[in-house]
């Protein structure tokens, strides 16, 4: 299980990167997620850590996606920190093989969910990191898995009404490009 989780905690890690380097005047700044501030991209990924918290104990998700900001009030590092530690401590080994449903493709032990959720912390480094004058270069290796997961799970965030309409990268773009298009994000020098 730790295998799976490889990529897992090096996204985590890139957005906690991320997160440490924002500077203290740009947390309100206009994210690539549209009516989003830098502060409420961070409170989303921080309310998604509770989020599997909730998955990994059975207990009822917070949701991540209204005023996500209010995860992220004060010191978004901290907040960052301490919901990192929390999940951390909530995925036992017995947490890892809770059987979750995963949409319209049944249930799923929940470590092996983690290992397909590298999208979510790793797009939104990318759109913090943009939000914040931050260089936006993302592991190749997970974007590559993050990119397998996006074509997985796309149809139904875009139902959803979650994310939008894939854009047309430009010829002979980067995979990461590639990605950020099919995610409906503009990724300018990629």
């Amino acid at each position: 299980m730790a295998q799976k989780l490889g990529g897992y905690h090096r996204a985590l890690d890139l957005f906690e990167g991320v997160v440490g380097g924002v500077p203290h005047d740009r947390w309100s700044s206009p994210s690539p997620c549209a009516g989003w501030s830098a502060r409420d991209v961070t409170g989303h990924v921080i309310g998604g850590q509770y989020a599997i918290i909730a998955l990994a104990t059975g207990e009822e998700a917070p949701d991540a996606d209204t005023e996500p900001g209010r995860f992220a009030a004060g010191d978004a590092l901290l907040a960052w920190r301490t919901a990192r530690k929390e999940c951390d401590a909530a995925l036992t080994p017995e947490a890892l093989r809770r059987p979750i449903a995963f949409g319209g493709l049944g249930e799923l032990p929940l470590g092996d969910f983690l290992g397909g959720y590298v999208l979510e912390p790793l797009v939104h480094a990318w759109d913090l990191a943009r939000a914040t004058g931050q260089p936006a270069r993302l592991d190749p290796d997970l974007v590559h898995h993050a990119f397998a997961t996006a074509q997985v799970v796309a149809a139904d965030l875009r139902a959803d009404g979650r994310l939008g309409p894939p854009l047309t990268p430009p010829p002979g773009a980067t995979e990461q490009t590639r990605l950020l298009s099919f995610l409906g994000r503009e990724p300018g020098t990629a």
